[in-house]
């Protein structure tokens, strides 16, 4: 029985799962349909609980441990309390992206807990103190109005805590990637990341002329060049290429793209002869089976583990994701394609997809150019980490050590993924209030503009107006 039960749960999961990312894509023929939009989001949600249920449930079944259950019971009040606050507080918000968020903190939560329980337990309390944090931020994007006035002090303050990382912080598979702080580890990278997104954006919005384009590659290639010293590679490309899109996107100059995908790509082979661990995992990504024994024997358990898997998946607590080093945080694909499958894996990579388009989506409808910058800024970033993160593991891109946005453990790269998501749903709450008539207060016909994700909302905009009575 007690078989029977994780067989059909593994394929209720990968169906309901299934169901969820099509209906990510599907919403948006509702465009003009709030209430069925609307009801698309509740299918969702309903499906994110029945997933966060199943997971559990076989988990508990394998293990027979009761402390399983009162977790479950925890982050059910977590998740409620989530939606319930953005319901209340945040009605403007995105639910795609709530929701997307929340699918993928349920994955996480199943399979950390599968792997080990006790780093799901301090997930779980650095979540809670992320969500208190991160909940705040929409209402703090929409209310403030000067970030765009701390041009030099995002510079200031990425730059400072990049070198502390270089001059006191621990190093990690070769590179310094943290510093502890009060027993806590700390990676400044993830944060910088944003500071270096808010920086590019408030310079670009003061013009693209000649002089600025100089201040504004030179402080962008100080953060660049002190990453390579620490030898954090993956945070180097990730902020390089950032640049270069942000760059590209506010000159509209296909030279600045050229340059940057070839200064990438002559730097990578630069830093894959000066630094000996680079090298190593290049070797390893060339044919890991001649070093299976050394550098190889990472990337080729975690090749055997997705072909172990296969498209449906052994099962949840059915694998073996102990053997990959380094599992549950850059590693952590692997481990769902091992015992989720094929599908479900391909199903988190057109999730992660959705995010983005909702993202780009956000900053190309944005009026102001400060806040398109900062949209199209944290948007790439987090398609860069997604990309560096699943490449690595599936073996299309060496391995860069780069954490899976919300879904790997680790404090500073779910704090940082859950920072980056509030500021982008502020940011489409500002969107959203532009276009509302807030002085229609009277009835009969008025227009109205339909935004990109349902609702109504009015003023002047290339999009065709309708009349409401």
């Amino acid at each position: 029985m007690e078989h029977l039960v994780m067989l059909l749960s593994k394929y209720v999961m990968i169906f309901v799962f299934l169901m969820y990312t099509f209906e990510c894509f599907h919403v948006f023929r509702y465009t003009n349909n709030k209430e069925k939009q609307s009801s698309v989001y509740k299918k969702q949600r309903r499906k994110i609980f029945i997933l966060h249920f199943l997971g559990f449930l076989v988990i508990f079944i394998s293990t027979l441990n009761p402390f399983i259950i009162g977790f479950y019971l925890m982050q059910l009040v977590l998740f409620n309390g989530i939606f319930l606050i953005y319901k209340l507080f945040y009605k403007k918000a995105s639910e795609l992206l709530l929701n997307n968020m929340c699918m993928f903190l349920s994955i996480s939560f199943i399979i950390l807990t599968r792997i080990s329980v006790e780093k799901a337990v301090k997930q779980f309390f650095i979540l809670l103190v992320s969500a208190c944090f991160s909940l705040l931020i929409p209402l703090t994007i929409r209310n403030v109005k000067f970030f765009r006035k701390f041009t030099w002090l995002y510079a200031a303050v990425g730059l400072v805590a990049l070198l502390v990382i270089l001059l006191a912080g621990r190093t990690s598979y070769g590179a310094k990637l943290s510093v502890s702080i009060l027993g806590f580890s700390f990676q400044a990278s993830e944060f910088v990341k944003i500071s270096f997104v808010f920086f590019i954006a408030s310079m670009l919005e003061k013009g693209v002329d000649r002089k600025k384009m100089i201040i504004t590659t030179s402080i962008a290639a100080l953060h660049v060049l002190v990453l390579i010293a620490s030898k954090d590679l993956g945070s180097a490309f990730i902020f390089f290429m950032t640049y270069t899109m942000m760059i590209y996107v506010a000159t509209e100059n296909e030279l600045y793209l050229l340059g940057g995908f070839v200064s990438t790509f002559l730097g990578l082979f630069v830093a894959s002869q000066l630094f000996n661990h680079v090298k190593q995992r290049v070797v390893a990504w060339q044919n890991p089976l001649s070093v299976i024994d050394k550098e190889g024997y990472q990337i080729c358990q975690s090749l055997f583990a997705i072909g172990t898997g296969g498209w449906f998946g052994l099962g949840l607590c059915q694998g073996r994701p102990d053997k990959i080093p380094v599992v549950v945080q850059d590693f952590i694909f692997a481990a769902i394609s091992e015992e989720l499958g094929g599908v479900f894996a391909l199903c988190i990579i057109m999730v992660c997809i959705s995010c983005l388009l909702m993202i780009l989506n956000i900053s190309i409808e944005m009026k102001d150019s400060f806040y398109q910058m900062v949209a199209l800024g944290l948007g790439t970033t987090y398609a860069i980490q997604v990309f560096l993160t699943i490449g690595g593991v599936t073996k299309f891109i060496p391995s860069t050590g780069v954490t899976l946005p919300l879904l790997s453990y680790g404090g500073s790269s779910l704090l940082s993924t859950m920072i980056i998501f509030g500021i982008i749903q502020g940011l489409y709450i500002i969107h959203y209030d532009r276009y509302i008539d807030k002085n229609d207060k009277g009835g009969g016909t008025k227009k109205v503009l339909k935004p990109f994700d349902g609702g109504e909302v009015s003023g002047e905009s290339k999009y065709t107006l309708e009349e409401y009575d």
